[in-house]
């Protein structure tokens, strides 16, 4: 495992290998533990990501998986569930609105904002005032909907022609965008991966925290470990692509996609009694 580049990043992962019992790893599951796939529904775990999770999960206090996606669809996705030394795996859906734990095997949720039904009903006649509606894909979140532009055939120029008309739509309905790697994505406010990643870091009483993200959507989750930190929480940072010029440059760790990033869970393991 290559060590981390700043002196932060090696304290958190010192931090982490001498007290693992209270050390939180926290991971996105698109781009990070499974490949980008031009078909979201598609996308799945890397194959090592699941055993590579099993063993590192018992050798520290908690492993969470931190996404936009419905928690059950990344359950789903993920292989998860019923996976001996995943017993504690906590999955946070929808940017932690949904919770799902693996000693339960349940999903705890709020109900839907109403503004999501009225963004659905809507959103088809604007990708087709558009020109766009048959070049996107919609993904449908339950409570967050989503426009991929990665179909288009250039799928930057698709996702620049569709912010404005998207975030209008979204205000009108109360709600906001959330932009990523070619999709767009209507959600309620008042919840990201850094408001999810900090409320389970202070529910656990963990002492250090690794997350590890792609995308512009964990970005607040970058900024909740470099707050965590002031506050004494001892944290590493970890890009695990390069796409994002900003997490890469902001990152202690900077990884090439989900193999290297289950390379890295598995060094860790070995690392940890």
């Amino acid at each position: 495992m290559d060590a981390p580049r700043t002196d932060a990043g090696r304290d958190g992962l010192a931090a982490i290998v001498a007290r693992p019992s209270r050390a939180v790893i926290a991971l996105d599951f698109d781009g990070t533990l499974a490949p980008i796939v031009p078909d979201p529904e598609q996308a799945r775990a890397h194959p090592d990501a699941v055993p590579a999770l099993a063993a590192l999960a018992p050798r520290v206090a908690s492993v969470a998986v931190i996404t936009g996606r419905p928690a059950g669809v990344a359950v789903r996705h993920g292989g998860f569930a019923g996976v001996p030394g995943l017993e504690h795996l906590v999955v946070l859906g929808h940017y932690g609105a949904e919770r799902w734990d693996a000693v339960t095997g349940t999903v705890r949720a709020p109900a839907p904002h109403p503004g999501v039904a009225g963004v659905r009903s809507e959103l088809p006649g604007v990708l087709a005032e558009s020109g766009l509606w048959h070049d996107t894909y919609v993904e449908e979140k339950g409570r967050a909907v989503a426009v991929h532009t990665r179909r288009a055939p250039d799928p930057q120029a698709a996702f620049e022609t569709l912010r404005r008309p998207l975030g209008e739509l979204a205000a009108r309905h109360g709600l906001l965008v959330e932009p990523g790697r070619m999709v767009l994505e209507l959600r309620p406010p008042g919840v990201d991966k850094g408001v999810a990643l900090t409320e389970y870091v202070r529910e656990t009483g963990a002492e250090s925290v690794l997350y590890a993200g792609d995308d512009l959507g964990d970005l607040p989750a970058f900024a909740a470990v470099e707050k965590l930190r002031s506050d004494g929480v001892a944290g590493v940072l970890v890009a695990a692509d390069t796409v994002i010029a900003e997490l890469a440059d902001r990152a202690d760790l900077v990884l090439d996609g989900p193999a290297e990033v289950v390379t890295l869970l598995r060094d860790l393991a070995t690392r940890l009694p």
